[in-house]
């Protein structure tokens, strides 16, 4: 196994991905498709950084590039990028993408040996290029007739291939709008939310494949993926499935023969990078889709025909906001979050609930908080410009009983907490929170901050799973720490934790769930290098939890790894912000065989059950079923079914890539169905370094569904 060093590996993967915006437009669309298949879902779409990508513009690039030549940065990347896939970009991808970086920073770059060695890249295209493209001369016109198409090359045959197609759209005939009631409480063939059920269980009561028959399990049919991050979630309504693509492509499918009945693509605007970039879900409510888009817009589509209703902006994109995770329908509001939220904004990061039938925006909560506000102090002397943080990576729950709409929120940015010029005593509210909002008003009903002071990437901003557990109304989360956590729904109140990994990185008072940092942790300054087990990819991450109601278990994804960290300093001013750290990250010793980690917890009095370790991560959600089945994907390809019961390995089967995403179960034409998406996700420049034996095809985004072979 070997370490990765997550800042140089982020930076100099961004290098060769970065989107250029003074070429031509074939140029533009070459580097774009680029992007897509190697790096989308790993960087964000502005060069300033994401939560995988390290900063192209602003002062820590500059600091790290401004003495060094237009070569040394040219030659690093072509041979070390992408990661575990070195050499397999032309010298002329890495000089266009190299340009690109240096020119956009050059009004920072003056005077510097940067920017003055810049036309040194052009002698580095010595040897001829190794495409041509059709002379049209050659070409016997007489030949064609009225329905034939000429072609000039390569590139006209993809143009057409991608634009005209030769499919027309269809209708959903007969088809039912989708009530409220649905939503909270759905018929056991349907999934009609991101994790089934509006509370969040991501379980199904479908019992027809079991443990009995599972081993007979067999592909029933598949579909090819967009290019990008695909970590997405299908949903099926009356055997009919609406399948998100990285591209913010939808598609109508007959859920039991893989037959398209229609396609909508979204028009990104001019400007906007089309990223391929993790929408994790969609939504239905009445006749309409909701979508949130990788451009920060929400759009409502009819659900019978794929054409859009409206359209509205949430936020500038430009400004680097964007979605991965989509809405959800709360008490009849459309209920979303924004990501991007690392840069210092006037807006900062927010909740907002829209109209379903107009899209006007109904309310909007910001997860920082604002001047006049009790909780404003709690950032320290920091003005509400500079304050960054407070993502909603994943999609809320909601509690239609007590009419809560339950969402977490990520850490406090930058991080470390002395690069945002705090404290871990400034608790930085509302970051590391669960939030429950009133869904017609956005009102904050209460709040849990699960780690004040963040200040080493460990956000608990992933799943919030609504239980009744013993007549006791709960919320289960469980964050990057490996922490497990357990909240009265109605109150806020903490219950109880389990650490469900080793970690050195808090003092735990088990009583009141308050955490205190490791004295070397908490004091860290600019450039002081400490540990943390878990590191910033988990213990726990968006991989989410499965919990059954009926047996109060829950089946949890883990990794098992670690990180050095080194904070360092970020761009104070205006537009500025970002990551705080350079990071390393490595498994957890004495794991460099079982980062991958599966276990189940009786989520009554949290206890572990049973656990399951391998060398490849699950990268998946969980999915558990009332036929004693857990499922569940990993990063060596398979797909998986376990024993609820046991953790025996009961199926498996090895598809074209990793898998990625959240499976689902749905009955279509009287049949059970299990549905897994592949593809290349988040942490594929992560895992290419650190389980270099594991291979990880650069494409090959699908979906791959199953059946028995002649029904149950």
């Amino acid at each position: 196994m070997k370490t990765i060093n997550t800042l140089a590996l982020v930076t100099l993967s961004t290098l060769l991905t970065a989107p250029p915006t003074q070429a031509t437009s074939e140029d533009a669309n070459q580097t774009k498709r680029l992007y897509d298949e190697q790096c989308a879902g790993c960087h964000s779409a502005s060069l300033r950084g994401s939560a995988h990508g390290a900063a192209l513009a602003g002062k820590g690039f500059i600091d790290k590039w401004r003495n060094e030549t237009a070569t040394s940065l040219f030659t690093l990347t072509q041979t070390q990028m992408p990661p575990g896939a070195a050499h397999t970009l032309t010298p002329k991808e890495h000089v266009q993408l190299t340009r690109y970086i240096v020119e956009y920073n050059k009004d920072r770059l003056v005077d510097s040996p940067l920017l003055a060695s810049l036309g040194e890249l052009d002698g580095l295209l010595t040897a001829p290029e190794a495409t041509a493209a059709v002379d049209s001369s050659d070409v016997d016109s007489s030949a064609a007739d009225s329905s034939a198409v000429e072609f000039s090359g390569a590139e006209a045959i993809m143009n057409l291939a991608n634009n005209a197609g030769g499919f027309n759209n269809q209708t959903i005939k007969d088809f039912q709008p989708v009530t409220m009631a649905e939503l909270e409480n759905p018929k056991p063939a349907d999934w009609l939310n991101w994790r089934r059920t509006a509370q969040g269980d991501g379980h199904s009561p479908l019992s027809d494949i079991n443990t009995e028959n599972v081993r007979e399990l067999t592909l029933s049919w598949s579909m090819a993926l967009s290019s990008g991050s695909s970590q997405i979630t299908p949903l099926v309504r009356d055997g009919v499935m609406f399948l998100t693509h990285p591209d913010n492509k939808i598609q109508a499918i007959d859920g039991a023969t893989g037959s398209l009945i229609w396609e909508y693509r979204y028009p990104y605007p001019p400007g906007s990078k089309l990223l391929g970039g993790p929408t994790r879900n969609i939504a239905l409510f009445e006749d309409s889709l909701f979508l949130a888009t990788y451009d920060a817009a929400l759009v409502a589509i009819d659900i019978k025909t794929g054409t859009e209703r409206w359209r509205t902006e949430k936020a500038d994109f430009r400004q680097a906001f964007t979605h991965s995770a989509g809405p959800i329908i709360a008490d009849g509001v459309v209920v979303s979050g924004i990501n991007g939220c690392e840069l210092f904004t006037e807006d900062g990061c927010f909740i907002t609930g829209h109209d379903p039938d107009t899209g006007e925006e109904l309310w909007r909560t910001s997860t920082l908080a604002e001047p006049d506000t009790e909780a404003y102090a709690s950032w320290g002397e920091i003005e509400p410009d500079r304050r960054g943080g407070g993502d909603t990576w994943i999609a809320g729950s909601y509690d239609p009983e007590l009419n809560l709409v339950i969402y977490g929120t990520s850490q406090p940015k930058p991080w470390a907490a002395v690069s945002r010029g705090m404290s871990v005593d400034d608790a930085a509210l509302y970051t590391n929170s669960t939030l429950a909002l009133d869904p017609k008003t956005g009102d904050i009903r209460w709040y849990f901050q699960h780690i004040p002071g963040e200040t080493i990437d460990m956000e608990v901003g992933f799943e919030r799973i609504l239980a009744n557990i013993d007549g006791q109304q709960v919320v289960l989360t469980a964050g990057k720490d490996g922490i497990l956590w357990k909240l009265d729904r109605a109150s806020g109140e903490f219950i109880a934790l389990l650490e469900t990994l080793p970690q050195n990185i808090f003092d735990i008072d088990h009583s009141t769930g308050s955490l205190t940092y490791r004295h070397d942790i908490a004091s860290a300054q600019i450039g002081t290098t400490f540990t943390a087990c878990p590191g910033i990819y988990g213990g726990h991450n968006w991989q989410s939890a499965s919990y059954n109601p009926q047996s109060n278990h829950l089946f949890l994804p883990l990794h098992q790894l670690c990180s050095d960290m080194t904070p360092r300093e970020v761009d104070l001013g205006e537009g500025g912000g970002g990551y705080g750290a350079d990071v390393a990250t490595y498994p957890m010793p004495g794991k460099e065989s079982a980062a991958g980690k599966l276990m189940a917890i009786d989520a009554k009095n949290l206890q572990p059950l049973w656990s399951i370790e391998q060398e490849a991560l699950f990268l998946t959600g969980a999915l558990s079923t009332d036929g004693g089945l857990v499922f569940i994907g990993d990063l060596d390809r398979y797909f998986k079914a376990f024993d609820q019961s046991t953790g025996e390995l009961l199926w498996s089967s090895r598809l074209p890539a990793p898998t990625h995403g959240y499976p689902i179960t749905y009955e279509a034409d009287g049949r059970q169905f299990v549905a897994v998406p592949t593809g290349i996700g988040v942490f594929r420049a992560l895992t290419a370094v650190i389980f270099p034996d594991i291979y990880q095809p650069p494409g090959g985004g699908g979906l791959f569904v199953f059946e028995l072979p002649s029904g149950p």
